[in-house]
């Protein structure tokens, strides 16, 4: 059997993604979690072979999870399903060891295909988003991303300082740094370009 974990901030597609599961002969879906740090704990307590997350969740993203998977050397396959399809999310997430990455308006029946795929050792990436992933490098470092994020949620330089433990300048050493490196006026303009890119 293969064991999946799932990882999914809406009540709804959850459900319907684990009852989808429980109908295949070889996956058990042994554990659901609606939120990211929900799903760093049941990764961590579970050790599942395949855990499929979404990328935007509350806590902790499906991108920050596979980085914590990679980071701490777990077993556990990755396999992101989102509605996100911007090459700089697939980018990222082969970057931080995704094994497959499916976009929701896929086929059903793909998303057990790409699971046996994945806890095979395979890949299971759509070709064409496979391809436009390169096109188009990333400019940001993962401090100028994380600053940048905040900055969108509409944090103050002093509470993005307290929140990443560093100081007001460094902070917004970082901002200007990302506000150059995409080309725009302000932080506003380069956290909306960064999220069409899939950057952040």
């Amino acid at each position: 059997m293969i064991r999946v974990l799932l990882a999914e901030d809406q009540g709804m597609v959850r459900g319907a993604l684990a009852a989808l599961l429980g109908m295949e002969p070889d996956i058990e879906v042994v554990g659901v979690a609606a939120d990211g740090e929900g799903a760093w704990r049941e990764l961590q307590r579970l050790r599942p072979d395949v855990l499929v997350t979404d990328i935007e969740m509350p806590g902790l993203t499906g991108l920050e999870l596979a980085q914590r998977v990679q980071r701490h050397g777990l077993p556990t396959r990755v396999l992101i399903v989102t509605t996100f399809g911007r090459a700089g999310f697939l980018r990222r997430a082969l970057e931080a060891g995704v094994r497959g990455y499916l976009l929701k308006d896929a086929p059903a029946e793909r998303l057990a295909e790409a699971i046996r795929q994945v806890h095979g050792g395979g890949r299971a990436v759509d070709p064409e988003l496979a391809l436009g992933a390169w096109a188009e490098p990333d400019p940001l470092n993962d401090r100028e991303r994380q600053a940048l994020r905040l900055a969108g949620e509409g944090l103050s330089s002093a509470e993005i300082a307290t929140r990443m433990g560093l100081s007001q300048g460094t902070v917004r050493n970082y901002l200007s740094e990302a506000i150059g490196k995409l080309g725009v006026g302000n932080r506003i303009e380069a956290y909306r370009l960064a999220r069409q890119k899939g950057w952040l």
